[in-house]
């Protein structure tokens, strides 16, 4: 019996160290006070933006965190804690996770991994406010639009004055052998 209670806790590290490897980014935050209708609130959102929302106990956090090569990341493991990972867009857990906070001030952010870097409160509010993935790749693509669309509007001037430059040597020359 025993035994088996240590292989299903082998078990949770192995898969709280895969998802803290292949997420993109990482929440912690400390869910004390939040009444069971807020919780599931918070949930809901995480899940719509396919967030990962768990809650580990600490000692099993710790070994994953060691295994997935955080240790300095346990330092935040006190006290009841609950875990985001965003697998698709490392934005988007500090998002949901800020834009929560901020309406429930019981929900405290804790600290974060994102790009295999651990970050503190502060960065992740910064994160949070960064425009989405699509938003950002939007604004790069304008910014190359402009340009293109202006050097196009050269070349297409150009081209216009060339033909124009040769009709009146073609009704020139039309003119001359009449």
């Amino acid at each position: 019996m025993r035994e088996r209670a240590i292989e299903e806790k082998k078990q949770v590290v192995e898969e709280i160290t895969d998802k803290v490897k292949k997420a993109q980014g990482v929440v912690l935050v400390d869910y004390r006070g939040l009444n069971v209708e807020e919780v599931t609130q918070l949930r809901r959102k995480y899940k719509e933006a396919g967030v990962e929302y768990k809650v580990y106990k600490n000692t099993l956090m710790r070994f994953a965190f060691k295994n997935a090569g955080y240790e300095e990341f346990n330092q935040f493991l006190t006290g009841p804690n609950a875990i985001a990972f965003g697998f698709d867009d490392p934005v988007q857990a500090a998002k949901i996770t800020h834009e929560f906070a901020k309406q429930n001030d019981k929900l405290e952010i804790k600290a974060g991994i994102v790009d295999g870097k651990i970050i503190g409160v502060d960065e992740i509010k910064n994160l949070a406010n960064l425009p989405s993935k699509e938003v950002l790749i939007a604004q790069a693509l304008a910014g190359l639009n402009g340009p293109i669309a202006g050097f196009a509007n050269v070349l297409q001037g150009t081209i216009r004055s060339l033909v124009y430059a040769l009709n009146a040597v073609k009704e020139k020359q039309e003119g001359a052998e009449a």
